[in-house]
């Protein structure tokens, strides 16, 4: 009777009393994970690779619009009590309109309530997006005792509701901070959208199912772009490498490659969230189309790009989405 008392009163609050054997070791729960005890904070960069290529990924490989591409890197630093998103489990509200139109705002003010309610978030980060299936982005962090896990989430462009991204990864062992993490990563469905290829329209499932891993046979359908069943295993489609600043000072990251923000969740993230100029992002151009036109005379053929993100609270306006220029028609002799 006095072990089944002890396992009511063992917590994380214990976890001393657990180690000195003073409280029953067996009556934790298996997935609590061992309080960080690391002094101060420290801080990280992180570098995201995508390695999302025709040669390696060639079936329905996008080309063009849009082409193959990563949205931007949404990070999170935070407690135990908080996930941006856990396989096997219903994806957010949030998460549900970034993986599907890679729209962030919804997922932010997920964030900015889980740290208002609980206090189980530290800070919110961004690295900028990548304009091919190759690449790769970074951007710094930080982290605490309190808040010593991340996790962050990269929409794959284009897709149904196809993400890669990390769920609560410790960055603390023990008494220390991890010098170095690299990960392999490979692709998610959301469970929000039943499109089967890259490029598949709009299908909401209904239903809603859970966040699944992406394999080489599931799904178990053909038309599905990862399905590769001769394949034991999908090849990583990106990577992301975690490093702990010496000093614990955090650099200038290079401008070409990364657009770093940190914003501690307090009462000022509402205005942070609904007041800062964002300007209009758009894609590459794509591919010039067949020249148009009679034989003999000048033809046109046009290319277009679409809208990555709108702008809002008087940001940039967004340019021109379709150009044109003279060419020779096709098929004249």
């Amino acid at each position: 009777m006095e072990k089944l008392m002890c396992v009511c009163r063992c917590s994380a609050v214990c976890w001393l009393a657990v180690l000195a054997g003073l409280c029953c070791v067996y009556s934790l729960p298996l997935d609590v994970d061992p309080v960080c005890t690391a002094e101060g904070n420290a801080k990280y960069s992180l570098v995201f690779t995508g390695k999302w290529s025709q040669a390696a990924f060639p079936k329905q490989y996008p080309l063009y619009r849009p082409p193959a591409q990563w949205s931007p890197v949404i990070g999170v630093t935070h407690s135990s009590d908080y996930h941006t998103w856990r396989r096997n489990e219903y994806a957010s509200n949030g998460v549900r309109e970034f993986t599907e139109k890679g729209e962030a705002w919804m997922l932010m003010k997920e964030v900015q309530l889980a740290g208002e309610r609980i206090q189980s978030v530290y800070g919110i980060f961004s690295a900028s997006a990548i304009s091919g299936g190759t690449g790769h982005t970074a951007t710094e962090f930080e982290v605490f005792a309190r808040h010593s896990l991340l996790s962050f989430i990269v929409r794959i462009v284009p897709s149904p509701d196809w993400f890669v991204g990390v769920d609560s990864l410790n960055l603390c062992e023990g008494d220390h901070w991890k010098e170095s993490i690299t990960l392999d990563l490979y692709p998610y469905d959301a469970g929000t959208d039943s499109g089967f290829t890259f490029s598949s329209p709009n299908f909401e499932t209904i239903p809603q199912e859970k966040v699944t891993e992406i394999t080489s046979s599931f799904p178990s359908h053909p038309a599905n772009s990862f399905y590769y069943p001769r394949l034991k295993h999908l090849p990583p489609i990106a990577r992301v490498t975690i490093t702990k600043l010496k000093g614990n000072h955090i650099d200038s990251v290079p401008a070409a490659h990364t657009t770093p923000t940190l914003i501690p969740i307090d009462n000022e993230i509402g205005d942070a969230l609904t007041n800062t100029p964002l300007d209009c992002e758009v894609s590459a151009w794509s591919s010039w189309g067949l020249c148009k036109g009679k034989c003999g005379e000048p033809g046109i053929r046009h290319r277009t790009r679409y809208i990555r993100l709108k702008p809002a609270n008087n940001g940039a306006p967004c340019p021109d989405l379709g150009e044109h220029t003279d060419c020779d028609p096709d098929n004249c002799v």
